[in-house]
């Protein structure tokens, strides 16, 4: 109990230090320690398939793909300009509280369809076959939909960092010329 309470305060640890950091490296190396410590909920909770392949997909492969596309776009300074979208702040706040709404409604009116014991033996402490069947049975809308949501995030990060070409005009292009053939 007290291993799984450590790994849910550094889950929460990790979480933060993704959101709150204005680097977007060090965003993503929180992200990542935070889905190292899911992966070790998950080993306390003996589903060690689930374990594995939190660290092996997420926390390996789609975190180099988001560190790539991060180093790619030369993302990685710290923000300090103004917001260019400047509306965003209170659209994610709405977004957050009608997240919270509904969050709470789902907490206070959420009745398990089945014990736990009976969704624990269906699962079989996380073996790969049942895990695979459920996932893409049951549980294929939300499985695809979580592969969406990387996608527009990746697709959201590289439209909000892109920066426009450098303009030259065309006396600053024919100094630049002169200049090159007088060198060489």
């Amino acid at each position: 109990m007290i291993t799984f309470l450590v790994l849910a305060l550094l889950t929460i640890a990790g979480g933060i230090l993704t959101i709150s950091a204005r680097n977007a490296v060090h965003a993503s190396l929180g992200l990542v320690g935070t889905l190292i410590s899911v992966a070790g909920l998950y080993a306390t909770l003996n589903a060690s398939f689930l374990a594995a392949t939190q660290v092996i997909v997420y926390a390996g492969a789609v975190m180099v793909l988001f560190l790539f596309v991060i180093m790619l776009l030369d993302a990685n300074r710290p923000v300090e300009d103004a917001n260019p979208l400047p509306f965003i702040a209170p659209l994610a706040g709405v977004g957050g509280v009608i997240l919270a709404g509904a969050f709470a409604i789902l907490a206070f009116t959420y009745k398990d369809p089945r014990p736990m014991a009976e969704g624990v033996a269906a699962l079989r402490n996380g073996a790969p076959g049942a895990v695979g069947e459920t996932l893409l049975t049951k549980f294929l809308l939300p499985f695809e939909a979580v592969s969406i949501l990387l996608l527009v995030a990746v697709v959201g990060s590289v439209a909000l960092v892109q920066r426009p070409a450098v303009q030259t005009d065309p006396e600053t292009k024919a100094a630049s010329a002169a200049l090159e053939g007088e060198v060489a």
